[in-house]
């Protein structure tokens, strides 16, 4: 469900969420994606469209070097010109 949130939220391809969860260890095809939105799309869209913070068009991203359980990670965090959190990867 969160690849069909941030097609909704994000105007993002299938093939660029494809992307962003493999890096997150998920393995899907981009029509798989596809589906979901076909089929869950409206219905998580009105759910959800009134919880969702508003980002604007200015986004960065910061990359920290933190100690996770003894192990230095790199944690990366998007966050738009206010400084809201959009999205973060460890």
């Amino acid at each position: 469900m969160l690849a069909v949130r941030w097609y909704l939220r994000y105007s993002l391809s299938y093939r660029d969420l494809v992307e962003m969860l493999e890096e997150r260890g998920l393995s899907l095809a981009h029509t798989t994606i596809m589906r979901w939105v076909h089929r869950y799309g409206s219905d998580l869209d009105k759910l959800v469209r009134r919880y969702l913070k508003k980002t604007n068009d200015s986004w960065r991203v910061d990359e920290t070097y933190i100690k996770v359980k003894g192990k230095w990670m790199y944690l990366y965090r998007a966050v738009d010109s206010e400084g809201n959190t959009i999205d973060f990867y460890l």
